[in-house]
Order: structure tokens, then sequence, then C-alpha cells
């Protein structure tokens, strides 16, 4: 079993308390929650697994659903628990090994846990965990982030920002998330995001394919506009949100922007 000492003490020690409030992390809760409305359109019984502070989970129960969040990290749970202001279920558990019963829930959210398993073979307990709790044609929505979103991050600011691409420890970090979708975080770079997969979005369906799931739908939660200067400015203004809404929407299904935007969603069914 993959080593997650790293990704526990990341989440553990807050790593997620606000980074869904400003800047990027901003136009991710904002479209992820757009995507996951366009598809949980009935109350339901839902999992959220792996799901940190329970952002998702409080904006699903104050929805009027029955939510179960379901966390590694005690202190997430913690936080979770005496910060929620509509009450949900918030326990401590592992997304490889769930303790629900079979076929109980109508949906599941992935939303972090496919990324931070390098090991395939650990990915799939979690699809084969999802797919055990969940009822005949529940719904599962699983979060990946994109093989290449490193990269085209520090392009987006190569030398105005930062010249993270001069140095030889950031450009081997960025060939072998590029070739193999690992993700080594290196020691001199602690504030990266802790070891995790990084996806092609083909090799994120086949996965959910081969996990016994139909592949609906994948769709761009950021799309390319999170290359945008000056960001938090546009999203803030309303006529800049709007801008910047329509061009996501244009393209969140296309094949070929979906590398580009550093999360996306993929929507299965269990058959």
């Amino acid at each position: 079993m993959q080593n997650n000492s790293e990704i526990y003490d990341f989440y553990n020690n807050g790593a997620e308390i606000d980074r869904l409030e400003y800047g990027l992390g901003a136009v991710e809760f904002y479209r992820s929650k757009e995507i996951i409305s366009d598809y949980i359109t009935k109350k339901s019984v839902i999992y959220d697994i792996g799901g940190g502070i329970g952002k998702y989970s409080e904006w699903l129960a104050e929805q009027g659903h029955d939510v179960t969040l379901i966390e590694l990290a005690p202190k997430a749970v913690e936080y979770a628990k005496k910060n929620m202001k509509t009450p949900y279920k918030a326990q401590v558990g592992d997304a490889r090994n769930i303790d629900k019963p079979d076929e109980s829930a109508d949906v599941v959210l992935l939303m972090g846990p496919l990324y931070h398993l390098q090991d395939r073979s650990e990915r799939e307990k979690v699809l084969g965990e999802a797919h055990r709790v969940l009822k005949k044609g529940g719904l599962l929505i699983a979060a990946g982030i994109s093989k290449y979103s490193t990269a085209t991050w520090a392009l987006s600011t190569y030398g105005r920002d930062n010249d993270f691409l001069d140095d030889d420890v950031y450009m081997d970090m960025l060939r072998k998330e590029i070739t193999t979708g690992e993700h080594d975080r290196p020691e001199k770079y602690p504030f990266f995001i802790a070891n995790a997969f990084f996806h092609h979005v083909d090799d994120m369906e086949s996965e959910l394919k081969e996990s016994g799931f139909e592949v609906s739908d994948t769709r761009a939660v950021e799309g390319s506009v999170w290359i945008t200067p000056m960001l938090d400015e546009k999203w803030n203004d309303e006529l800049g949100r709007k801008r910047l809404l329509e061009l996501i929407h244009l393209t969140e299904d296309e094949r070929t922007v979906i590398g580009m935007s550093p999360h996306f969603l993929t929507i299965g069914r269990k058959v």
C-alpha cells in the first residue's frame, strides 16, 4: 500500500482551509458546483469521500441532501464538525476501505482521492469501493488534475512572476509529471501540492470504465481562463466574470482544452 504520510500531513495541517475561497481556488469551487449541479438533480444520499474540510459537503447539505463527509485527516474532520453551519455527518475514513454498506449511496464524490494515489492499484481500490457503496445507476463524480497543469502554470508566469523553468529540479519534476503522471514534490518547494498523480483525461476515463462505471462526460473545471493575468480582479468584476464563464462554458467539453485546465470532472454511472 502506498505510503501516504506526506499527503496525510499536508491535509491534516490545514492545507484546504481557505484554498477554495480566493484566486484560482474560487473559480474551481464555483465551477465544480456548476457541474455537480447539472448531475445531482434530486434529493440524494451523498458520500463526499476525501472531502477535506467539507466545503462540498456543506454546500450539498444546504440543498437538503443527506451528506456524509469521509476524510482521511482527523483534523480536517474536526474542523468540518466545528465549523459546519448546516448539519451533515462527518467521519474519519480511508477512500480505499469505506465503512459504509453496499449500495447505500445515490452519489459518490471523489474530489481528491484519485489524484493523491500514484499507484494505480490503489486508485482501483478507491474506485472499487465507490462502485460497491453506490446503488445501481448511482452517480460518481471524480476530480482529476491534468498532467500538463504545472507546466502550463509555469509557462503562464515565466519571466514575469517566476523563473522556475530555469531550475533543473523544477524541470525534472515537470518531465516526470508529463511522461508518467507522477508528481513528486521537491524538498525545495514545500509549498507545492503533496505528492500526487496527474491524469490525462483519457486515462481517467479508462480507469473508471475498468472499474465498472459507464462514463457519460468529462468537463474542464477552470478551462483555459486560469491564465488570465489579473484573474482575481476580473473574477470579482461582474462583466469580467460573465466573460470568463462564457469562455469556459464554450470550451468545457472540448478535449483539446481539458488538458490545459488544472482540474476536470469525470462523470460515471454504476451499471
